[in-house]
C-alpha cells in the first residue's frame, strides 16, 4: 500500500517537491549547528528544540 503510494504520480511529485524544499534545509541545520541528537526528551520539548534551531537557521540568512 506505501509503495504504491510513493509510486504513484502524486507520491512522486511529493519527493520531488520535498528534496527540494525540505532536505536542504534540516541538512544545513545539522551541519551549521552540529545538530545530531535531540538535547531534551518528549515531543514538546523536541519540537520547541527544533524550532529554535530553525529559528536561527532563518535568521542567518536574514542577516545575510
Amino acid at each position: 500500500m506505501a509503495r504504491q503510494r510513493l509510486n504513484s504520480e502524486l507520491g512522486e511529485q511529493k519527493r520531488i517537491q520535498r528534496t527540494a524544499g525540505v532536505e536542504p534545509v534540516f541538512a544545513h541545520i545539522k551541519s551549521s549547528h552540529n545538530f545530531k541528537r535531540f538535547t531534551y526528551k518528549g515531543i514538546k520539548k523536541a519540537e520547541l528544540e527544533f524550532g529554535l534551531h530553525a529559528l536561527a537557521n532563518n535568521l542567518e540568512k536574514k542577516v545575510a
